[in-house]
């Protein structure tokens, strides 16, 4: 039927709401909820990434949360080509698709706006991981400026996940990266045919709520999780060890930090992150995105 909505998409910055609204919309409109953010993909952190709760699991279907070994690369690409998956099996099934999460480009990737990269060999992959651990980033930046001086423009020397990845892809292709960065992929949902939602809370509120929630999260048991986690997955890859939290709380564990500098640490990191996203998703996300405060979104 022309112009039936297709998908929900809910973005937003960390505590700001989304899985709750997620979910009341999933219930309301027989949908299930896909994870969009790069973190609550990974194994072992349920409470530290704040993953849906057992009572959210059990009044809607969700996908992509925690599928992913910590130990393994996960990227963007990876994403869209299991949230491609999860379409094909939602539309067959006859629900309705509400992405939510705080990745923008997630979001980006799934509405064509992000180049398709190609897949790299574990050989390569490994290589210049390796590299990166031996060298350091700024020397794999030195590399990058002569093997691709456009992407390496563009990067921060010390940014080495990113660096690496350029070198990778460009040594799997053949051809530098920045000559593969067009910002035309495939889009898996028509913008035109989705509503797209970002949370835009009250900045006080959201602070306040980012305290509150990590420690509802010390409460629910965190130090148990880091202790399992790190005990599980010794070699967690970068992305997963930036769980904001784990460095901290296993500072605390290992005697580096008091309880209350790790708890402190861990708000403000999360508060910064949140004025990033909020950053991100303001400067990046186009007038189809409806700003919506989290009181107003169920009723919208």
């Amino acid at each position: 039927m022309k112009g039936e909505v297709e998908a929900i998409l809910i973005a937003g910055p960390t505590a700001s709401g989304k899985s709750r609204l997620a979910v009341e919309l999933a219930e309301r409109h027989g949908g299930a909820v896909v994870n969009a953010d790069s973190l609550q993909v990974y194994d072992g952190l349920e409470i530290l990434t704040a993953r849906p709760s057992s009572d959210d699991l059990g009044r809607a279907p969700h996908r992509l949360y925690g599928h992913v070994d910590p130990r393994s690369d996960y990227s963007a690409g990876a994403w869209l080509r299991d949230a491609e998956r999860v379409l094909k099996e939602l539309h067959a099934d006859g629900r309705l698709p509400i992405f939510c999460g705080g990745t923008g480009l997630y979001f980006k990737a799934l509405l064509g706006l992000l180049d398709a990269m190609p897949a790299v060999s574990a050989e390569i992959r490994a290589k210049w991981r390796e590299r990166l651990a031996i060298d350091g980033p700024a020397a794999l930046h030195d590399e990058l400026s002569r093997r691709d001086p456009v992407a390496a423009a563009r990067l921060d020397p010390a940014d080495g996940q990113r660096i690496a990845r350029a070198l990778e892809v460009g040594e799997a292709v053949g051809t530098p990266l920045s000559q593969l960065q067009t910002g035309r992929g495939e889009a898996l949902i028509d913008p035109d045919r989705a509503k797209m939602l970002v949370l835009a809370p009250d900045r006080a509120v959201l602070r306040q709520r980012i305290a509150e929630r990590f420690d509802h999260m010390l409460a629910a048991g965190a130090l148990d999780e880091v202790r399992q986690f790190e005990a599980r997955f010794s070699q967690a890859g970068a992305t997963a060890g930036k769980a904001i939290g784990l460095a901290e709380l296993s500072d605390f564990l290992k005697g580096r930090k008091t309880y209350q500098e790790a708890r402190e640490r861990a708000i403000i990191r999360s508060r910064q992150y949140a004025k990033r996203q909020e950053t991100w998703f303001r400067h990046q996300f186009d007038g189809r995105w409806r700003r919506i405060g989290p009181q107003d979104a169920i009723a919208t």
